[in-house]
């Protein structure tokens, strides 16, 4: 049998990623000849020269290349037989840590966590309350949480998505406007609209989404006065100071008596996901998806 040690084949990756012993040892917070005796030991152990030296860092060799296909497989399924090991051992069979924000998807994720454990008998749930996507996307980098719904686009090549559902757009509009008691708008109604924006998001094109700019003809929306908080953005509204485009789930658990929320007909819907990373348990979260979507009805085109 193979004598391969778990860490060097993990340092074995670094240095592969890097193609620099320099670099791999620093990502490791390790010496370079350390990392030098691990990868001398791998080779030892696989009977097989896995990387040359250059004046530039260093190459894989065939055999090396057929390590790293092979290898990253091998390190996640530890990292994920670990993790039942030590749920089984505590008596569960597992745990999926979740993010949500208050009012856009808090009491979502609620009832997913109910359903998912009540379908996984042995799961728990852990839900964690974060008051922006910043925070969520934050805490999934940091590996703090496994997962989070959010609303599409993200806009971070480090995440991973799937849809669960998509939700139509509605405006927040002061009490008295000339629009507040049509039963729907559309967006060349808000041309002139100032748009409020709270500091909340991910990215550039995340914040035209929410925006709706630019606008079906072409034109850009009016951007109006940045907040600090979503709750600030009714404030505005309420003083007449703008209008405030959202996913219409937002109108049920953000009421406000002076503000007026309709429907915005023609506006591209928004779609919720379940967010999540490389490191998360990929089986939980392929089954968290598909309870998610019972959950949701969801389908490839729900508005249609």
């Amino acid at each position: 049998m193979i004598d391969v040690d778990i860490r060097q084949l993990q340092s074995f990756l670094v240095v592969a990623q890097e193609l620099n012993i320099t670099r791999a040892s620093a990502r490791l917070h390790i010496s370079q000849q350390t990392l030098s005796a691990q990868i001398q030991q791998l080779e030892r152990a696989m009977g097989a020269t896995l990387l040359v030296r250059t004046s530039r860092g260093v190459l894989l060799t065939p055999a090396g290349d057929e390590l790293e296909r092979g290898g990253s497989a091998v390190v996640s399924d530890l990292g994920d037989l670990t993790e039942r090991v030590r749920a089984a051992d505590q008596g569960r069979l597992g745990v999926l840590r979740l993010a949500c924000c208050p009012y856009a998807t808090a009491l979502f994720a609620t009832e997913v966590a109910d359903a998912m454990e009540a379908a996984v008998p042995g799961l728990e749930v852990e839900l964690t309350s974060v008051l922006t996507p910043p925070e969520e996307r934050a805490l999934l980098v940091s590996g703090e949480v496994d997962a989070a719904f959010m609303w599409l686009p993200v806009g971070d090549s480090r995440l991973h998505h799937a849809s669960v559902r998509i939700d139509r757009r509605a405006v927040a509009l002061p009490v008295g406007h000339r629009l507040a008691e049509r039963d729907s708008v559309t967006l060349a109604d808000l041309a002139d609209e100032p748009v409020i924006r709270p500091d909340i998001f991910l990215s550039e094109e995340n914040l035209c989404h929410w925006m709706a700019d630019p606008r079906p003809d072409g034109t850009p929306a009016l951007r109006g006065p940045a907040v600090r908080k979503v709750e600030d953005c009714l404030m505005m509204v309420a003083r007449g100071k703008g209008v405030w485009l959202a996913p219409e789930p937002l109108s049920r658990w953000v009421p406000v008596t002076n503000v007026r929320w309709r429907p915005v007909s023609d506006a591209v819907p928004s779609e919720l996901a379940l967010v999540w990373t490389a490191r998360a348990p990929q089986r939980l979260v392929a089954r968290m998806i598909a309870e998610v979507r019972k959950v949701t009805g969801w389908s490839e085109n729900p508005l249609t």
